[in-house]
């Protein structure tokens, strides 16, 4: 079988330069490897209260970013997972298969459930299931995780692995990590220690996907630093949470690394590195910026990439449910004839 990378992404609304730099560019990398499926997860989404609306405009923004940025939707297939109902199928299945115990330990979880717990939806506990069927679905070999899924992505490997000695068959491949690039963690500008998110109060905490050249430039010139100056060797940065953020942010969209990002600013102030930070920013940024802004004028554009992803994705869906279904024995009446 061809290697073939399933990845996701929630539709959360408000696009920020870490879900750029965390996933979508490296999809953009990837396109030439593997047969790539990107899915807008808004049953993912639904853990949590959502908005009717907004959910269908966040879930059109995520498209629309991953196409601005460079995705190819003639070459892959870029859908919203709601769209195929074989996710949740198959996900009920592997809700049969997984235990109990293992979600308890996710701790993903324990973080979004916090101390109510018990006031927690059930898709939320479930959610590592559903990511499970996400990838197995379509029989991926290599999914592009931050450092926040790895988890997931091994109970998604254990389910692989436990359905297959379950009902003794090679049904499902064991999917492999993916750890790309610089930046897969950004974190907020505000906090070095905090992740970069749409949440946070504070606008200047992130960098929006809609933020024009001006506000780039004021939030990063109002970055959260430390007193020090720069320091010479990466190891040193264990300790200067903002240092490492700023200095992972600018290596990332320079397509460097960060020893090099290091090496270029031992010795000085932030100030130097806020300056060319900025350029590098508003240079990687702008055209991105501008394809997503004309792409979300123009809906029935989207939609009908979505429409036609997801016929796409179905078609390689559905032998994978049907041998599933033969695997767990569940009756299928034969197709009449003529």
């Amino acid at each position: 079988m061809s290697e073939r990378i399933f990845s996701g992404v929630q539709p959360t609304g408000n696009l920020h330069l870490g879900n750029y730099l965390g996933a979508i560019r490296n999809w953009v990398k990837l396109q030439d490897d593997y047969e790539c499926l990107f899915c807008v997860v808004d049953l993912h989404a639904i853990t949590v209260w959502q908005d009717p609306a907004a959910l269908r405009a966040s879930t059109r923004e995520v498209a629309a970013a991953m196409i601005a940025a460079g995705v190819d939707p003639q070459k892959h297939i870029i859908f919203n997972q709601s769209q195929v109902s074989g996710h949740a199928e198959l996900a009920w299945i592997f809700n049969c298969v997984a235990r109990m115990g293992w979600l308890g330990r996710m701790t993903q979880f324990k973080e979004k459930a916090g101390k109510d717990r018990e006031n927690a939806s059930v898709g939320l506990f479930a959610y590592p299931n559903l990511m499970a069927a996400d990838i197995l679905l379509y029989k991926g070999t290599h999914v592009p995780v931050g450092d926040d899924q790895k988890q997931h992505l091994e109970l998604a490997r254990d389910i692989a692995q436990k359905f297959n000695n379950d009902f003794k068959t090679e049904t499902f491949p064991v999917p492999e990590p993916l750890i790309l690039g610089t930046a897969t963690r950004v974190m907020s500008l505000k906090d070095g220690s905090a992740k970069m998110s749409k949440s946070d109060p504070s606008d200047l905490s992130r960098i929006n996907m809609t933020d024009d050249a001006e506000t780039i430039q004021r939030k990063i010139r109002k970055a959260k630093t430390d007193p020090d100056l720069l320091p010479d060797n990466v190891g040193a940065l264990d300790a200067r949470p903002e240092a490492r953020n700023l200095l992972g942010i600018y290596a990332a969209l320079s397509e460097g690394t960060l020893d090099a990002a290091v090496q270029e600013f031992a010795g000085q102030q932030f100030s130097a590195l806020k300056e060319r930070l900025s350029d590098v920013a508003v240079a990687r940024l702008a055209p991105i910026q501008d394809e997503y802004r004309r792409l979300l004028a123009d809906k029935a554009t989207i939609d009908d990439v979505l429409a036609d992803g997801a016929e796409r994705a179905s078609v390689i869906a559905e032998p994978v449910l049907r041998e599933v279904h033969d695997v767990v024995g569940f009756l299928r009446p034969k197709r009449k004839r003529g």
